[in-house]
């Protein structure tokens, strides 16, 4: 199999399978302060609930309490995603592990743990028609209308994504805008990049898409698919496996 392959299938896991990598090797040969920022930002779900508890003993009615409890849960993290984007321009591409592009890029993903490790929390916006995607334009998304998101579908990098008009997502489908993977010099880098499906695509069911995807206008998938990174595809088929990602690497 190749790295492409490998990486894809540790990222089909509930968990982000980037920890892994954490805890390798190679980590050893990364900078202090490096190492030091992606494990204070490791914490930063766990803060994000505490925060978001905090809110249930302010002195105030129930009401405004919930309300901020709220807020914090699902305004809170799109917005300082969208801050973090614009202040510090997270490059998509190959990006360097542990190089400072790819601490922005950990702060993002961390930034969406308690959704990433709770999809409940997402399940319960799609009740609402119409509801999720507009969510998902708050961290930045392009989403087109009348998208159908289906039971378990699941997103890791929400902000990395590019749904046209009237899409259909089978159950279960994943969008992985990151996998990890070895370059020729065998050292793991980040390869992220935005999905893009087109107006009137049907995903089929429990397919995972992941960096670079993109499926044209009108296409239906089947069942099952597995994407590897930067892979267009057409009438059923890869018809381009090529790397377009850009050969800048960010520092």
């Amino acid at each position: 199999m190749s790295a492409y392959k490998i990486a894809m299938l540790d990222e089909s896991s509930t968990e982000c399978a980037i920890t892994h990598v954490l805890a390798a090797p190679e980590v050893a040969r990364l900078h202090l302060r490096t190492r030091i920022l992606v494990l204070a930002a490791n914490g930063i779900p766990l803060l994000h609930a505490i925060i978001i508890g905090a809110a249930f003993l302010l002195p105030v009615n129930w009401i405004a309490r919930a309300g901020m409890a709220m807020a914090l849960l699902y305004l809170a993290p799109p917005l300082l995603s969208r801050t973090i984007r614009v202040v510090s321009q997270v490059q998509e591409g190959r990006t360097e592990f542990g190089g400072r592009n790819f601490v922005r890029w950990w702060c993002l993903l961390q930034l969406q743990g308690i959704f990433n490790r709770f999809p409940a929390f997402e399940e319960f916006l799609r009740i609402v028609p119409g509801l999720y995607s507009l969510w998902l334009r708050l961290w930045g998304a392009k989403i087109g209308r009348l998208t159908y998101w289906a039971p378990g579908t699941a997103i890791l990098d929400r902000s990395f994504i590019e749904i046209g008009d009237d899409v259909v997502f089978g159950a279960g489908v994943r969008l992985n805008p990151h996998v990890l993977a070895r370059n020729e010099a065998g050292k793991n880098e980040l390869l992220l990049a935005t999905i893009k499906i087109g107006a009137g695509a049907i995903i089929g069911g429990y397919s995972l898409l992941t960096a670079g995807t993109e499926i044209p206008a009108g296409e239906s998938t089947r069942a099952h698919l597995l994407s590897p990174p930067f892979t267009l595809w057409k009438n059923g088929k890869r018809i381009n496996k090529q790397t377009r990602e850009t050969n800048n690497r960010p520092a």
